[in-house]
């Protein structure tokens, strides 16, 4: 019996061995996958059981390689490199001590948590191909518009931040700039809101403040705008400058800054068109809300560029995203998760953080009621409620109405917008329902007075 023992043990220590991914190794393998995706399969990511066809290895095996966690067979890596014409590298991977992978195993994993923007070197982003590999290639070209839109927390400033590390990389200068960073005081002064914009954009290149030099109130705001872009900081670059301009939407609420800012917005993208310099200059539009305010339609960056819409997770990403969290389930295990918040991607990577924790299971998310205290949803419903009742325009009464209506319902289209934007709702044609199962059993709750979870708790 001891013998026996003693060979199960040394068996799973053996079993234990192999090879893991590094970071550069993934990237490698990832970039490639996505590129044969776009030039083989019509930008359709490829499925688990499509991976498995390419490469000749199991489901499992794959979702071991990819999760970066358990070793393998170098040959199993191998593999994976060969079918996508690709070489391993040793700087591709690294054996950990097997005292380390026993260790390891006996702990969480995936302690990064789900919150902001996903870090450049988290293994937790997930690729919604083709968007990526487009965005990659759109903003490579001369005065590129790439605009992207989708809910709160539905993965743009974590896209965006790669499309500009990712042209950084190809000889670049980027510069990221939210406009919540910006003073309310701001938007009431469209001159100080350009110089604000002008001065960041400069900090972000470490080039000196020199708004005064080219300031000219002769010629006012916007042409001083463009003169400082044009004639000190795209003339001071050797390199193209992409622009990611994110929470856009913000400018909404004062339709008459934001007539003037996009058109100038617009406007540089055509001198593209003409001109070298402004060739130089490519912009990343991010907005969360359909833009509900009058835009001169020739004088719109919303209707020019690249759009991209941000899709929810379907099976096979919660699948990857579940794998890379150390939890092998199959699609028929994922679908129940998928349904209860219709595939939000923040929402899906909370619940796998909390049950690799050991936090809670599946099967117990699944059978909680929203308004329990101690779901883990419960902060971020509570936000949402507040969000509702923080907001000027009636939302609360609005969303009311759709979660009281068995069938799809018509509101105030800026209602709509804003209701979307908070991710709370989708449009059916001119009509709406709640976005997922869980907003609308915890809202339900809270309108018939049954929640016993509060806004200000």
């Amino acid at each position: 019996m001891v013998t026996m023992m003693q060979q199960s043990k040394s068996s799973k220590q053996r079993r234990r061995r192999g090879v893991i991914l590094n970071l550069q190794g993934l990237e490698r393998l990832q970039e490639a996958k996505t590129e044969a995706e776009y030039s083989e399969n019509r930008g359709n990511r490829y499925t688990l059981e499509a991976l498995s066809a390419r490469t000749g290895l199991a489901v499992d095996t794959l979702m071991k390689v990819f999760a970066c966690e358990a070793g393998v067979d170098k040959g199993t890596l191998k593999c994976c490199f060969k079918a996508f014409n690709l070489n391993l590298e040793q700087g591709d991977y690294y054996k950990p001590e097997l005292d380390t992978l026993l260790i390891e195993d006996t702990l969480p994993s995936g302690t990064e948590l789900p919150e902001g923007q996903v870090p450049l070197d988290s293994h937790f982003y997930v690729e919604r191909s083709p968007i990526e590999s487009d965005c990659y290639q759109a903003v490579m070209q001369p005065g590129a518009l790439i605009r992207l839109k989708a809910p709160k927390r539905m993965g743009k400033t974590s896209l965006m931040a790669r499309i500009l590390d990712r042209a950084s990389q190809r000889n670049c200068r980027s510069v990221s700039l939210s406009f919540h960073l910006a003073d309310k005081s701001l938007f009431q002064d469209l001159d100080k809101f350009l110089q604000w914009f002008c001065a960041n954009v400069s900090l972000g290149l470490k080039l000196p403040n020199r708004i005064a030099d080219y300031w000219d109130d002769l010629f006012g705001s916007k042409i001083s705008c463009k003169i400082y872009f044009e004639q000190y900081l795209l003339a001071n670059l050797q390199q193209p400058l992409v622009l990611g301009l994110d929470d856009v939407d913000r400018l909404f609420q004062y339709p008459d800054l934001a007539d003037d800012f996009f058109g100038l917005l617009r406007a540089w993208h055509e001198e593209a068109k003409n001109r070298e310099i402004w060739k130089q200059l490519r912009l990343v539009v991010v907005h969360a809300s359909e833009v509900y305010i009058p835009l001169n339609v020739n004088q719109s960056p919303f209707n020019v560029g690249l759009p991209i819409e941000l899709p929810t997770f379907i099976p096979e990403q919660v699948q990857q995203l579940a794998a890379r969290y150390g939890l092998i389930w199959s699609l028929e295990q994922v679908q129940p998760l998928i349904s209860l918040v219709s595939g939000h991607p923040y929402l899906i990577r909370l619940a796998l953080y909390y049950i690799r924790r050991s936090e809670i299971s599946l099967p117990q998310l699944l059978a909680m009621s929203p308004t329990a205290p101690n779901n883990i949803y419960a902060e971020h419903l509570q936000r949402q409620l507040w969000n509702l009742q923080s907001s000027e325009v009636g939302l609360l009464e609005a969303y009311s109405k759709a979660i009281a209506s068995p069938s799809p319902v018509e509101i105030d289209l800026v209602q709509a917008f804003k209701l979307q934007s908070l991710g709370l709702i989708t449009f059916d044609g001119n009509q709406v329902i709640p976005s997922c199962p869980l907003y609308k059993q915890y809202f339900r709750a809270y309108f018939n007075g049954e929640s016993p979870v509060s806004a200000a708790s």
